[in-house]
């Protein structure tokens, strides 16, 4: 069924340093990307890949958590569920059941700079797939009764995924901390008295806006060519009216010299956790810092081979595990975040001190040949989505929904290859001495 997601796969793709590829093809083909615009806007991504007839599709709205109104916190998420309740041509609850009865899957999730629905068939159904997503672009049916409902469970959705996992509800407390008033510091779920405050007018609203050709993107990966993508497109997408021109968000800035603490004990958890979270350079803010930042997330904490791993695992045995990540995707800040589980017996705000050394340390050590060695097993990493349309879609929908150009994926890894040790060292410094920033220690509630 449908499903709230962060950008955690994204931000673990982004680490390998894909490569797609568009109309012109070249000896360094990866996915062999190709794309194309309908005359109502749709742009369409075709990614061919014939070794299985199978196919997948994905639909992607330009339109997540950020664009709700103020106070009406998940109606992106709410609409994500009721767009699988029924239109005039398919009644009530049949999309699922009519995907699965033709042999394939389908899904949703919902984030703060998208929606996406997605299914995966064989070949032979694709016609089938391509009439339902067109179909519930433009003839979605909404009713109050299977609003309620819906409302109802997206509220439960929210219990149980946030209010009842306490880890959850501390990275929540963190975004809200970090991005202040930024929308990305609302929750995609929406708070539960903004849930039970919906109304279906909001829901309608949400969906005339931004349910429409001219802000979505069609992936298609697998068992096809781009002439019959092209083809299909026509047929299914291209009588579909282009909606009202959206204007482009105006994110709000952060105070760039905010640098904030927040503590949380809680429940339920057995080891505290050190967080240090970063508002960092994405692709629509400077995009010559994203590579550098990308190969830096890498050095320090992917994988028992890392920095910090080493360091603060292997070496000091301060911690059971280190991790550092960061996402360029986004339509306004990226986010790098290193996260830490403190060894037993060690005492988080020590710990923290322990890291804040500890990453100094490696960003001083950054060198020549460390980088090169990061550089190739980052490129080495391609070779794990050749054979994967699922990846390969979700890669090519989420940075096209952004806003990234088909050039700039396409040359991905000639990006990272330019990348020097000096541009990781800048980079390092300039995110560590000047982004925004919160460090975040969650610690096991005492018991009284």
């Amino acid at each position: 069924m449908q499903q709230t997601i962060r950008k955690v796969f994204l931000t673990v793709i982004l680490t390998v340093g894909i490569m797609f590829l568009t109309e012109r093809a070249s000896a360094a083909e990866l996915f062999g990307m190709r794309e194309f615009r309908l005359d109502n806007g749709l742009q369409v991504i075709v990614i061919p890949n014939h070794k299985a007839p199978i196919i997948k599709q994905m639909v992607w709205y330009k339109a997540g958590g950020v664009d709700e109104d103020p106070g009406k916190g998940g109606i992106a998420h709410l609409l994500e569920h009721l767009m699988f309740r029924g239109t005039k041509k398919v009644k009530d609850s049949r999309f699922n059941e009519i995907i699965s009865d033709n042999g394939g899957d389908s899904n949703a999730f919902t984030a703060q700079d998208y929606t996406s629905y997605h299914e995966a068939v064989d070949i032979s159904k694709l016609e089938l797939a391509m009439f339902l997503e067109a179909d519930r672009m433009q003839n979605l049916k909404l009713t109050r009764e299977v609003f309620e409902k819906e409302r109802g469970i997206v509220f439960q959705e929210r219990k149980q995924v946030v209010e009842n996992n306490p880890v959850s509800y501390f990275g929540e407390a963190m975004r809200r901390t970090l991005w202040q008033e930024h929308p990305y510091g609302r929750p995609v779920t929406g708070m539960p008295e903004e849930i039970m405050k919906l109304r279906l007018a909001d829901a309608q609203d949400f969906y005339d806006r931004y349910y429409a050709p001219n802000n979505a993107v069609l992936v298609l990966a697998g068992d096809i060519d781009v002439e019959t993508a092209r083809q299909l497109a026509e047929k299914y997408f291209g009588p579909v009216p282009a909606g009202k021109k959206i204007p482009q968000t105006a994110f709000p800035k952060l105070d760039k010299h905010f640098k904030g603490r927040l503590e949380i004990a809680l429940p339920m958890i057995e080891s505290p956790r050190v967080v240090k979270m970063y508002a960092a350079p994405s692709y629509n803010t400077d995009k010559s810092v994203i590579y550098p930042l990308s190969v830096l997330a890498q050095y320090l904490g992917e994988g028992e081979t890392s920095k910090l791993y080493k360091k603060l695992v292997l070496e000091k045995k301060a911690a059971l595990a280190v991790s550092a990540s960061y996402d360029f995707a986004a339509r306004s800040y990226g986010s790098f975040i290193i996260s830490a589980l403190p060894a037993e017996g060690v005492d988080p705000d020590d710990f923290e001190q322990m890291l804040e050394e500890a990453v100094a340390e490696s960003v001083r050590e950054i060198g020549r040949d460390g980088i090169e060695d990061i550089k190739g097993k980052m490129l080495a990493g391609q070779v794990y989505l050749r054979d994967n349309p699922n990846d390969a879609a979700y890669v090519a929908g989420a940075m096209s929904s952004i806003g990234m150009s088909v050039r700039d994926i396409e040359n991905q890894a000639e990006y990272i290859k330019a990348v020097s040790y000096r541009q990781v060292a800048e980079a390092a410094d300039a995110l560590f001495s000047s982004a925004p920033s919160l460090t975040g220690i969650l610690k096991p509630k005492e018991k009284k």
